[in-house]
């Protein structure tokens, strides 16, 4: 992708109506780029309205997404468990596929009681199974495991980055929130820019230039995440954050999570036209 794109997790909260269509026409009149259709409790879309979004999307320059259901855990105990988790990300891609999403986000996993390295192999192997899976299919999305917000959560930035390096239709979704939240820490420019060098040094340019991030404020205590706020409510350093996309040049997609979504896109897209204005060479849509 040769822009840096800004749009919402969902339908915008100012859409007349609450499906994806009535979305991506709301996102074009505002001005914002792309959105991710959400499937929070399960893949309820037919293939019919698939095909719709995606002709809606094309004709108003909205690049799409897909959030898979949120309840997946590749590491559960139970196997029916496991085996409906994957089928979340599978349809999620499927149905995607029909509507040129450009990749499926999710939870990959909880430790439990397991160690980092086991349950990076058990997500792994699930991972390369789906790719495969989905490569004899025919369909071309990334699967992109998000970074999560809570230190119960498979998830950390260097578990993605480690597991994307290794294989092929993978690549992390940046929560710039999550990441914060889990650590305490990672909210300054300085911080923002050391998350971009490790990018930089685990995937190379291109991963600069194909990333997925999700932003939003974020409450958060000594066990992580607690919920999103909005940026102005929060500590969340975005001034820094835009910054620092703006310094190293990043390509790609941001999803604004905060509660008043298309108000905080417009908020960050704003901050990075600014910036965007003093620097000709950013690419800007």
């Amino acid at each position: 992708m040769k822009t840096l794109r800004f749009g919402t997790a969902g339908t915008p909260i100012t859409s007349p109506s609450r499906n994806s269509i009535s979305g991506v026409q709301r996102l074009h009149e505002l001005g914002l780029h792309c959105m991710e259709v959400e499937f929070v409790r399960g893949v309820k879309m037919g293939t019919e309205t698939a095909e719709k979004v995606g002709k809606t999307a094309a004709k108003n320059d909205i690049v799409l997404s897909v959030h898979a259901p949120y309840y997946i855990n590749l590491n559960s105990r139970e196997l029916d468990k496991v085996e409906a988790s994957r089928k979340r990300i599978l349809d999620s891609a499927r149905i995607s596929a029909v509507f040129r999403a450009r990749g499926v986000v999710f939870h990959p996993a909880y430790y439990h009681n397991d160690t980092s390295d086991t349950v990076y192999g058990i997500v792994k192997t699930h991972l390369l199974e789906m790719a495969g899976q989905l490569e004899e299919e025919g369909i071309d999305i990334l699967l992109r495991p998000e970074t999560t917000g809570k230190s119960s959560q498979f998830g950390t930035l260097t578990e993605l980055l480690e597991m994307s390096a290794e294989l092929e239709g993978v690549m992390p979704c940046y929560d710039f929130s999550h990441m914060h939240a889990r650590e305490g820490t990672l909210n300054s420019y300085e911080e923002f820019c050391g998350i971009l060098d490790t990018v930089e040094d685990c995937l190379g340019r291109e991963g600069l230039d194909s990333m997925h991030i999700h932003v939003s404020g974020i409450e958060y205590g000594p066990k992580g995440e607690i919920n999103h706020l909005a940026l102005e409510d929060s500590d969340m350093d975005y001034r820094g954050l835009v910054r620092a996309w703006k310094e190293y040049n990043i390509r790609g997609t941001v999803i604004c999570e905060s509660p008043n979504l298309e108000e905080d896109a417009l908020l960050l897209q704003g901050v990075y036209s600014e910036l965007a204005d003093k620097d000709p060479g950013i690419s800007f849509l």
